[in-house]
């Protein structure tokens, strides 16, 4: 190999440190960590999405706030098997001969003794349970018996058994096993069974307003309302989820296999009137997926979770956009948070329990802590007990934090029955929670439940005054047909003698 003359000058020129420094800079700089650049600095801030619902975390309370030795019901229909609101937990309970369910005020914590007295008036085991948003006294259930019952809870709790409802709902030929109060509208109640037939009730009159009984071709999974109760929402098994319009019974847009497996698929209405649905993939892979009825061709995310087989119950915090959830026989809550930007649905953290979950029932945002910065409350149901499980965020103010409460729905209605059936709409009364910390929201709901109360009682009295008069006619009926069969009778004796 032939040199050029500057070359070989070079070479024989002595070595010095400075000559090499040079070589040892091209061999030993290259490993070092480059200095970041403006614009890598904003990508890799881009990567930890910034959200102040980032480090929420779950904790279960202690075993004296817990309430024990109660025996949760072993039915295997996938429902909450619990509500709660800011006065009582409910959960629905093995019974013999029947079905029923407990009613606890939230400060009975602890052992519950065997003999403290239940709802009983049902024939056949309940299947779901729902208290009333307006009024914290009145709960719905739902049963095997096909009727839907409307009770009555008297302040403080039950001192003894309750068999007796206010209102008797019947017209399922089948189970009833989903049940929804409206949102916004006083005493309207959404029923659907395994008949296929979705029901919506007036509450106050005991009448059955909008039948809809050729839209579904097989079960119901899941049915809820929107924000302001002007749409319905269902997943059925022929695997087609659909929006309906309520007071007409029609379907508005549908959406058929959202996920590909043949499990259980839920639905619920999210933030802009997107939908959320939970579900299975052919794999049997649990799925959550979001959805905008606008354009149901696609999915704007669909993210595989974990091959578990129990069914994800959805509970959605409109005030947060955080959607949380619980798959019954896990021992865990998944919570994300929805935003408008891709991929819309952020995995934030999860809660790990150390028993697995029959039910759970999902506090009203008026009825947290909100000096402690809670911003959800679950009621986990275990075997023999109930474990409230609380979601914090922390903060080391003790003020009212205001980004984390905006104004949330109250407990007032914007709309009766009656005017909702003929066509008007209501938009949620919203409340301010900054007053939860100077006065208990129990007392400041107990005031406005006691108008609610006066209003539904009077509503059950004209119930009852109805039935007064229908008895009455009733009576007057078969007293005209005495009076006729008398008459044809003495026509009939008459007749043989004329002839």
């Amino acid at each position: 190999m032939l040199l050029s003359a500057a070359r070989c000058a070079e070479l024989r020129r002595p070595s010095t440190p400075h000559s090499v420094r040079p070589v040892l800079r091209l061999f030993y700089t290259s490993p070092r960590r480059p200095t970041h650049t403006n614009a890598q600095v904003t990508m890799s801030r881009k990567v930890v999405r910034s959200s102040k619902f980032r480090h929420v975390f779950g904790q279960g309370l202690k075993a004296d706030q817990c309430y024990d030795d109660i025996r949760i019901s072993q039915m295997t229909w996938d429902s909450n098997f619990c509500t709660v609101n800011p006065k009582f937990v409910a959960m629905i309970v093995d019974a013999s001969g029947g079905g029923s369910f407990i009613v606890l005020p939230l400060s009975k914590t602890g052992r519950i003794d065997m003999s403290y007295p239940t709802v009983c008036g049902h024939t056949g085991p309940v299947l779901d349970i729902e208290f009333c948003p307006h009024n914290d006294n009145i709960i719905a259930s739902g049963s095997e018996d096909c009727s839907v019952m409307i009770w009555e809870i008297p302040e403080g709790g039950l001192t003894s058994p309750l068999s007796e409802p206010v209102v008797k709902l019947e017209g399922h030929s089948k189970r009833v096993g989903i049940l929804s109060w409206h949102p916004t509208a006083h005493n309207v109640l959404m029923t659907a069974g395994c008949d296929n037939v979705l029901i919506l009730w007036n509450v106050a009159r005991g009448q059955e307003m909008v039948r809809m009984d050729t839209v579904h071709t097989d079960l119901i999974y899941s049915a809820c309302w929107n924000r302001d109760g002007s749409q319905i929402l269902t997943a059925c098994k022929d695997k087609t989820l659909r929006v309906l319009d309520p007071r007409k019974g029609t379907v508005i847009t549908e959406k058929e296999k959202p996920h590909e497996g043949s499990r259980p698929v839920r639905a619920l209405f999210v933030s802009d009137n997107k939908i959320l649905s939970t579900g299975f993939s052919r794999m049997s892979e649990r799925q959550v997926a979001l959805w905008d009825p606008n354009h149901f061709g696609e999915a704007l995310t669909l993210q595989e979770l974990d091959t578990s087989s129990g069914v994800l119950l959805p509970f959605f915090d409109p005030d947060t956009g955080i959607v949380f959830l619980c798959g019954k026989g896990d021992t865990s809550i998944r919570y994300f948070e929805i935003t408008d930007e891709a991929p819309f649905v952020h995995y934030l953290s999860m809660y790990s329990g150390k028993e697995s979950q029959k039910g759970m029932g999902y506090m009203p945002k008026r009825g947290l802590e909100v000096n402690k910065c809670e911003i959800a409350r679950f009621y986990k149901l275990h075997d023999r007990k109930c474990e409230p499980v609380v979601m914090t965020v922390p903060r080391k103010s003790d003020l009212f934090q205001e980004d984390l409460y905006p104004n949330t729905i109250g407990p007032e209605p914007s709309v009766e029955a009656d005017d909702w059936f003929d066509g008007k709409d209501g938009q949620p009364i919203m409340i301010s929670l900054k007053d939860g910390i100077a006065a208990p929201t129990k007392t400041k709901e107990f005031k406005v439940n006691k108008t609610l109360l006066k209003s539904t009682t009077v509503c059950a009295g004209d119930q009852g005054n109805r039935g007064g008069e229908i008895e009455s006619l009733r009576n007057e009926v078969k007293q005209l047909r005495e009076a006729l069969e008398a008459l044809t009778k003495t026509v009939n004796d008459l007749q043989p003698q004329q002839q």
